[in-house]
């Protein structure tokens, strides 16, 4: 079952997340800026069954805005609880406690709405151990390259700097991600706010390991807290501008990365005996982690539904070759890479380290990334076109939305009969169309027509690019104005297939 949260930052919420986590239901966090068409479309989209939300917000009415979204539709909507009512109240009465939590670590705990360019939101599924797991790993790590540095080890000691490192990492990571929300709120400045966003993780990171606390674990709270309030503080231009700009640095970080180990690498060399011996023992140590992750997915695949019908019957038993493609994908990369450089200087034997950790990436990069589309062939697993088809309806939903919009605004004064026949038209062939991709049959021919009608519009694009480059060359315009019409040309273009 999925649950629903509309509203700003509350203790209910609080409540809400970990009393969910616990009973296996999965909390949608629904942005407390949407207006009637957006929540219909979370609310169909996310198959919320009930819906907790607080009646007075300075934002907006949110009883107006339930209500026409649910007007002439039929929701999956089952339960309205208002926070601070006596509706929650009595939910609170009728709860009942359990010995044991519901869920498995790899289930979905969270789906995170942001809003985008394609004028519907999107959602993202986290999953329980998703949400801290790197951020733990790496905290343990921290702990035990403490104690290695150190020569000694008290459980109690690491257990309580385990929790501190934890708990401030955390609370210094909301802290910093308020006061970045509300300088972000301030500005409005593409540039300013994607170097901002840029820092961010810096920002969180810097005072955390100042005072001693997980600054891993800082960068990751303001991450996810400023991802779920990003989509209030930018506009389409910070979004567009945004996404390509950290899809690129990713890249870049990744390949800075493997420079770095490239560059430690020539003088590791020169100050350890690379023998055969060592070489052999890395080997193995890339064996031993590829044979634990081959064991431990399908144990924690099939364990936990084993163990609870309420798992089993919520998400069946997967085939057996599903974990072990999931197992086999497993490869090392750029979290092992940094784990491995950041290292003191002065850990015994950090120089070895560092070469086992290269080797294990290599043989796991080469190894199993060049294997696995024969594995999947062996195993007779193929691609059930189910992203795809959950594409297909995404945009045929959204089509929907969108006419059913524009029957409600149909009847305004501002908005012209012809516009609204010729939008009408638009969005019934979208329809149409995704929905033969979706069923696999088109018998009307819409996509041929698609296409067709693709291959025109971006003859004319074409045209339009050339003769923009024109006047640029001729002095007619600066190179400033050729750039930004040319930019939308390109989003022009980019649009077409939807």
């Amino acid at each position: 079952d999925r649950a629903g949260i509309w509203a700003a930052n509350c203790l209910e919420w609080i409540l809400l997340q970990h009393g969910a986590a616990r009973a296996g239901v999965v909390l949608v966090n629904v942005n407390p800026a949407y207006r009637s068409h957006e929540l219909r479309y979370v609310l169909r989209k996310s198959s919320i069954r009930a819906l907790f939300l607080r009646e007075k917000d300075p934002r907006a009415n949110y009883r107006e805005i339930l209500a026409e979204s649910r007007n002439g539709d039929s929701l999956p909507l089952e339960h309205t609880v208002w926070l601070g009512d006596a509706s929650w109240d009595e939910m609170l009465d009728r709860g009942v406690d359990f010995a044991a939590d519901l869920a498995a670590p790899g289930d979905v705990a969270n789906i995170q709405y942001t809003s985008g360019t394609t004028g519907s939101p999107k959602g993202v599924m986290l999953t329980h151990r998703g949400l801290v797991n790197d951020g733990m790993a790496l905290v343990l790590y921290k702990t035990a390259v403490a104690a290695a540095v150190a020569g000694t080890f008290s459980l109690w000691d690491a257990s309580w700097h385990l929790v501190v490192n934890v708990v401030g990492g955390i609370a210094v990571g909301l802290a910093v991600g308020y006061v970045v929300r509300q300088v972000r709120r301030r500005v409005d400045d593409t540039p300013t706010e994607v170097a901002i966003a840029l820092l961010s993780g810096y920002l969180a990171y810097l005072p955390a390991a100042a005072i001693g606390v997980s600054g891993v674990l800082a960068a990751v709270t303001i991450g996810v807290y400023m991802g779920w309030y990003t989509p209030q503080l930018t506009n389409v231009q910070t979004r567009l501008s945004g996404n390509a700009f950290w899809e690129i640095l990713v890249f870049l970080v990744n390949a800075l990365l493997f420079a770095l180990v490239g560059f430690q690498l020539h003088v590791i060399a020169s100050r350890i005996s690379i023998t055969s011996s060592l070489i052999a023992e890395a080997v193995l140590v890339s064996l031993a982690v590829i044979a634990t992750r081959l064991v431990w997915v399908p144990v924690f695949s099939y364990l936990p539904r084993w163990l609870f019908r309420s798992i089993r019957e919520r998400d069946p038993y997967p085939p057996w070759q599903w974990p072990v493609i999931l197992a086999w994908a497993g490869v090392r990369g750029a979290v092992s890479l940094a784990a491995a450089l950041a290292l003191p200087i002065n850990v015994p034997h950090r120089d070895t380290i560092v070469f086992v950790t290269f080797v294990v990436i290599l043989v796991t990069l080469v190894g199993q990334v060049l294997t696995l589309p024969v594995l999947i062939r062996v195993l007779h697993v193929e691609d059930d076109d189910g992203a795809d088809r959950e594409d297909a309806k995404a945009r045929i939903k959204a089509a929907e939305a969108a006419l059913a919009r524009l029957e409600e605004l149909a009847a305004e004064d501002w908005v012209r009969d012809d516009t609204v026949e010729r939008m009408r038209g638009s969005y019934n062939f979208r329809t149409t169309r995704f929905r033969a991709r979706y069923e696999g049959v088109d018998e009307d021919g819409a996509e041929e027509r698609s296409q067709a009608f693709q291959r025109l519009r971006r003859e004319l694009l074409e045209a339009e690019r050339s003769a923009v480059l024109a006047l640029r060359n001729d002095g007619v315009i600066t190179e400033e104005v050729m750039q930004r019409v040319q930019r939308d040309i390109d989003l022009e273009d980019s649009r077409l297939d939807v």
